[in-house]
């Protein structure tokens, strides 16, 4: 028998992992109570968990239907929903104006992050995801010379298939796993906003969500991701994997 919390989590897992879409119909509290072993009660709290939580809405003659769009998806999120379902993207959901280029990487952050030392040459990728034709947000990754040594594909201008941590895996036999993620708030830049899509005027402050993750394996950093979320977002944060 599944308490209320445990339903909440099974359908906000299918939900964020895009088994369930936005527009599809929950089902019905018969059905549910049936399948977790609960009783009514318990499902109705669980389906009033998720719409507190915007994952889900009632629409009349429809019943609860899953929200559009529920909440944001983060680039290590959707790490784990490819090695969960192998599905890159979420309904609707695109990526666009991918760049590829060489740089000398002077940020104190990244450079702590990766174990660099100051003006050593990377790989930056940057992309911009798209749902239901909106920007929301803009994602950029930096990696070292010991990630591109093993995966040269990273410093091509063609779009990444799935996460590079598995091609790595696979000729290397090393496992890749992801630190911690923070997230945090800090001014756009015109490049971000122009990205987004926010027009205001040049001398306006726009602050953005910025969450922010390393990638490494046994013998050091590969990866450090930064996706860049549209004011107004809603991220949902689960422990990465």
């Amino acid at each position: 028998m599944s308490g209320y919390a445990e339903i909440a989590a099974h359908y906000r897992d299918a939900i964020v992992n895009g088994d369930l879409s936005p527009g599809d119909s929950m089902p019905s509290y018969a059905a549910v109570a049936e399948e977790h072993g609960a009783n009514r009660t318990t499902v109705i709290r669980a389906f009033d968990v998720l719409r507190s939580e915007g994952l889900i809405v009632t629409k009349p003659s429809k019943g609860s239907v899953v929200a559009t769009p529920p909440v944001a998806v983060t680039g290590a999120g959707r790490v784990d929903r490819i090695r969960r379902n192998g599905q890159q993207y979420a309904q609707g959901e695109v990526s666009s104006g991918h760049r590829t280029w060489r740089r000398s990487i002077d940020d104190p952050e990244v450079c702590q992050a990766l174990d660099l030392e100051p003006g050593e040459e990377c790989v930056i990728r940057i992309r911009v995801f798209e749902r239901d034709g909106k920007p929301t947000s803009v994602g950029l990754s930096v990696y070292p010379p010991r990630a591109t040594a093993v995966v040269p594909e990273l410093a091509g201008e063609a779009q990444m298939n799935g996460f590079f941590g598995g091609l790595y895996t696979e000729r290397t036999g090393r496992e890749v796993v992801a630190g911690q993620r923070t997230v945090g708030a800090r001014q756009a830049s015109q490049d971000e906003l122009n990205s987004l899509a926010i027009d205001v005027p040049a001398h306006a402050a726009v602050a953005v969500l910025v969450e922010r993750v390393t990638y490494h394996d046994e013998g050091g950093p590969l990866a450090y991701w930064e996706d860049v979320h549209a004011p107004g977002s809603r991220i949902a944060i689960t422990p990465a994997k």
